[in-house]
C-alpha cells in the first residue's frame, strides 16, 4: 500500500517555531529559577510594568493572547499578590495593576532574564537576533 504523500513537518514554519519556543523557553525557564518565576510570568509583570493600570482585554491585545488564556495567567500572580485585578470606572471593565510586591519581583528577577537574553544573543548572534524579532514582528503585525 502506497505511502501518503504528507508534507514533511519540518518545513511547517508554525512547527518549527513552537519547537524552537519550548528550546527557548526552556532556556528561560532554568535561567530564571532562582527568582520563583516563568518566562511567561516575567514577560506578564514586565508588560504591566509598562502599561498598568490597564483594561484587561487591552492587556490581552498588547500580549497577543485571548482573554481566557490572560485570565488564567493571572490567577497565580494574583495569589501571589503581584498582581491585582479590581473594577475599572465603568464597572464591565477590569483593570488590572501591578502590586509593590510584583515590581519587587520583577526586579529581583530582572537579572536573571538579563542572563538569559545575553546567553541566546550569544548563541543566536545579535544580528540574527535583530533580524528574527523583526520578521516575528512583521508576522504578528499582518494578522491585525
Amino acid at each position: 500500500m502506497a505511502r501518503p504523500d504528507f508534507f514533511d513537518v519540518r518545513q511547517c514554519v508554525c512547527a518549527a517555531l513552537r519547537h524552537a519556543d519550548r528550546a527557548i523557553t526552556q532556556t528561560y525557564d532554568e535561567i530564571l529559577a532562582p527568582s520563583g518565576l516563568h518566562i511567561t510570568q516575567f514577560t506578564l509583570l514586565a508588560g504591566l510594568a509598562q502599561a498598568a493600570p490597564i483594561s484587561i482585554n487591552r492587556l490581552a491585545e498588547l500580549m497577543g493572547m485571548d482573554r481566557t488564556t490572560l485570565t488564567r495567567n493571572l490567577g497565580p500572580l494574583r495569589q501571589q499578590g503581584w498582581v491585582r485585578v479590581e473594577e475599572g470606572e465603568d464597572h464591565r471593565v477590569r483593570v488590572v495593576t501591578l502590586t509593590e510586591e510584583g515590581k519587587q519581583v520583577l526586579a529581583q528577577a530582572m537579572p536573571f532574564w538579563q542572563q538569559a537574553q545575553k546567553q541566546m544573543i550569544q548563541q543566536l548572534g545579535l544580528e540574527h537576533v535583530e533580524a528574527l524579532l523583526a520578521e516575528l514582528s512583521t508576522a504578528v503585525e499582518s494578522r491585525h
